[in-house]
């Protein structure tokens, strides 16, 4: 098999294509490394390799639903034995390495998957682009000016420029549908419980996270549900695998579907016109294939759920911060923004976090009720076109100006008396402004996925997203399927490809 045909191959395909003796693993695997060699100085997706594993793989021999197809894992929650999980941070990289194979992990290889290497993100995984100062920034296929998302950015890139036809990624607020949404892919976010991240971790982002993939296909990202759903021992919320295989329900007649839609920005940024154009778009697509459509919004306050979003962080990064320091790494090894956010976090008291993390119940209730008249809700994905590097990044001066308060010791007395509040309002709407239509689906804990149906007239993707009751992934995934057959995308190749 040559570069060309491989391209043309998504992963469901590529299987086959083994079984069937028309290629081979090692053919496989000998193309994709020989394409990441091609495109790393270019997009660099990739910040750890793993050639050996991979032969180790090869000569063990593959069997199963991937069996012979190359793969890329994220580099962060996705422990691969034996080789560190540096999440994109300097300080984690000289950790030891993971003990044993996260369950995703150990699930992909044991349906015959052949991983090669973890793709690159943000540091601690906390950012809608990929820039981690430890492995370098991702760009994204399509311009490389642009970046291609995050936090699973770097798994984006690598399969939007054919280096692999799927990758794994993990989505705490966006974090594959926005990478999906960038670069021109396939990105489904599941329900809460519905893929265990064990065994080193019970839930990651008080639950808000989600594992999965991105992919060219349709029918890969439900192959690859089938093959990571499931409950693990030990997980906190676990949801049983449906009756019907998710390929399956992907391939059934679809009814005619009651579908709510909105292109406003729910925390009162404003929206490019390529997305709102989007949204028309898909909308009179729907229409024409029989669906009902029609403008609705849940009742919630936007910029609320904004500012219990921020608080995740306020939550989870000192804790990852003082645990990585109490297995050796150095705190002053963390990037500036990361320290800031734990020394926040820290301020924050147990009694206002716990009492935002309540409101997600609120989010919730007020999410079903809009599904308890609709099948599925329609926004953008982004509020805007993949931006380039550095857009949304906070500000140099304020970024110095808290560093020196934090450095004084001022920055946790001024957080504690509540001083602060406008800054973290601030950053709340600064870090969301491009990306603010995500995070409800991880808040609330369901479904929702991002299908590439627009480019913009500079020929960039522009995806839109679809959520829908929890558990319901079925029907994301049926819909998805009637899309990608009335408006194809597979062939749509970035000018890197």
């Amino acid at each position: 098999m040559d570069f060309p045909t491989y391209r043309q191959h998504d992963a469901t395909a590529l299987a086959q294509a083994v079984a069937q003796g028309r290629t081979t693993a090692a053919e496989l695997l000998a193309l994709a490394e020989q394409r990441l060699a091609e495109v790393q100085p270019h997009i660099n997706p990739v910040c750890l390799a793993l050639p050996a594993q991979a032969r180790e793989q090869l000569a063990r021999g593959q069997s199963g639903p991937l069996a012979g197809v190359p793969l890329l894992v994220k580099d962060a929650v996705h422990d691969y034995a034996g080789t560190p999980t540096a999440c994109g941070s300097r300080a984690l990289a000289g950790l030891p390495p993971a003990r044993e194979h996260a369950h995703i992990v150990r699930r992909l290889l044991d349906a015959g998957a052949v991983i090669f290497g973890k793709t690159n993100t943000p540091e601690l995984a906390l950012k809608g682009v990929t820039d981690p100062r430890a492995f370098g920034r991702s760009s994204n296929p399509w311009d490389v000016s642009r970046t291609p998302g995050g936090s699973s950015g770097g798994s984006a890139a690598a399969v939007a420029a054919g280096v692999v036809p799927m990758a794994a990624g993990n989505d705490g607020g966006g974090s594959i549908r926005i990478p999906a949404a960038c670069c021109g892919l396939v990105g489904l976010k599941p329900s809460r419980g519905r893929i265990s991240v064990g065994p080193g971790l019970n839930e990651v982002w008080f639950g808000a996270s989600s594992d999965g993939v991105l992919s060219r296909s349709v029918r890969d990202t439900a192959l690859a549900l089938d093959l990571l759903a499931g409950p693990e021992p030990g997980d906190p919320i676990a949801l049983p695998r449906p009756a019907t295989a998710f390929v399956d329900q992907s391939h059934q007649p679809l009814r005619r579907l009651r579908i709510a839609w909105c292109a406003d920005s729910p925390i009162g940024e404003p929206v490019h016109d390529e997305a709102r154009l989007a949204v028309e778009r898909t909308v009179q697509l729907l229409r024409e294939l029989g669906h009902e459509v029609e403008p609705a919004a849940p009742d919630i306050d936007g910029r609320a759920l904004a500012r219990s979003y921020l608080h995740i962080y306020f939550g989870q990064v000192p804790a990852d911060v003082d645990r990585a320091v109490a297995a050796g790494a150095r705190e002053a090894d963390f990037e500036p923004l990361t320290r800031l956010l734990a020394t926040l976090g820290r301020a924050t008291s147990a009694g206002r976090l716990t009492a935002e993390l309540q409101r997600w119940n609120d989010y919730a209730r007020a999410l079903a009720r809009l599904h308890a008249r609709y099948d599925v809700y329609l926004t953008p994905t982004l509020a805007s076109p993949p931006v380039t590097h550095g857009t949304g990044d906070p500000p140099a001066l304020q970024i110095a100006a808290l560093g020196a308060l934090r450095a004084s010791g001022l920055l946790s007395l001024l957080a504690r008396a509540g001083w602060l509040d406008g800054v973290v309002n601030q950053m709340a709407s600064d870090n969301l402004r491009h990306v603010p239509f995500t995070q409800l689906a991880n808040l609330t804990g369901v479904p929702a996925i991002s299908l590439p149906l627009h480019w913009t007239a500079d020929d960039l993707p522009l995806g839109l997203q679809f959520s829908a009751a929890a558990g319901e992934e079925g029907l994301l995934l049926q819909l998805a399927t009637e899309l990608e057959q009335a408006r194809p995308w597979f062939d749509r190749i970035p000018p890197l490809a």
